[in-house]
């Protein structure tokens, strides 16, 4: 258990990033630590997650979230310890999930903080597998995309926190074949080692859309998109009549400072029916307990594995941010401030 310390260090956004986001776009700042109080909690962080989604909310757009305040702290999944509680049902010593990341300790409103058990899985896990990258994977594949047994199924950006359980839960369901894009020969290794994957190609050594039709020349029946642009182009090739496509993220464009083209192929929904759905894990809230259950029980069981790219220290989020919009994690990409 801790103790409270007098001050907290935080990232605040002090400039908006125009196309890629600079260091010195962001600031390290010091801050006193309120006590909670009534309904409240104060939680010493252990573990932040850094996700692509946090580029979007750097420009002042209305969004499906609210944008970053200016010379505000940041905020994003963490998980800490609960030092102080003002709140029925937390106790010291507790471990939570909650929303306030991007700094070392948080005073969070109890409803907004879930309660996670170190025994049942890793505190870290509960950023990643178990937590917002898991359930966007497991509700994107089988309830946006509909997914069914047999499914030829492709993933961009599959070497990422969420790609990477997207083709481990499609092989588990009785996919007929997964492939997945990446960006290195590295991650394509582990892709095939690792994860099970049937195909893997990178999408810096060629064209897409040549190198999609010769890992699925049947075609594909199902498309989870991270990436956005030529990968979005050569999915709705590749595509089989009804054929589904889940838009979960668009990397390939969230630092772009002039408007990016879609595909020059779209015809190509309406000749083969096609259905592009777009999603935020959000509106699946009611899958969660399936989720947990199912999720949790393939980790025990050692059929579904994953990796985490951990940063050490509350001085390097902003780093750890600026190297997953690199592509320079290999799974979740985790900054770790202590036990």
């Amino acid at each position: 258990m801790s103790a409270t310390p007098a001050t907290s260090r935080e990232w605040h956004l002090v400039a908006r990033p125009q196309g890629w986001p600079k260091p010195e776009d962001f600031a390290l700042r010091e801050a006193p630590v309120a006590e909670p109080a009534e309904g409240q909690i104060l939680v010493r962080n252990i573990h932040l997650s850094v996700d692509p989604y946090m580029r979007g909310r750097m420009n002042d757009v209305k969004s499906y979230i609210p944008p970053f305040q200016l010379d505000q702290p940041m905020d994003g999944g963490a998980v800490g310890e609960v030092i102080a509680s003002r709140a029925e049902g937390f106790a010291p010593g507790d471990h939570v999930l909650h929303g306030l990341g991007w700094r070392e300790y948080a005073v969070v409103d109890a409803a907004r903080a879930a309660k996670v058990d170190p025994e049942v899985a890793p505190l870290s896990a509960y950023l990643g597998v178990l937590g917002m990258p898991g359930m966007t994977a497991y509700a994107g594949l089988l309830e946006v995309a509909s997914f069914k047994e047999g499914d030829v199924v492709f993933v961009s950006g599959a070497a990422g926190a969420v790609g990477s359980l997207v083709g481990q839960i499609a092989k588990l369901k009785g996919a007929a074949r997964v492939i997945g894009s990446a960006g290195s020969d590295e991650k394509v290794k582990v892709l095939l080692d690792e994860y099970g994957f049937d195909a893997a190609f990178n999408y810096k050594k060629g064209p897409v859309a040549e190198q999609l039709k010769e890992a699925a020349p049947d075609g594909i029946d199902v498309y989870f998109d991270n990436v956005g642009g030529e990968h979005l182009e050569a999915a709705l090739g590749s595509l089989n009549l009804k054929g589904r496509v889940t838009i979960c993220g668009m990397i390939a464009q969230y630092n772009a400072t002039e408007p990016t083209p879609g595909p020059r192929n779209m015809v190509n929904i309406l000749a083969k029916r096609l259905r592009v759905q777009g999603m935020i894990v959000s509106d699946h809230e009611a899958l969660r307990p399936q989720f947990v259950q199912e999720v949790g029980g393939w980790i025990r069981s050692g059929e579904l594995t994953y990796r985490e790219t951990v940063v050490h220290g509350i001085e390097h989020v902003g780093d750890a941010f600026l190297g997953l919009l690199r592509g320079e994690n290999t799974g979740k990409m985790i900054v770790t401030l202590g036990d």
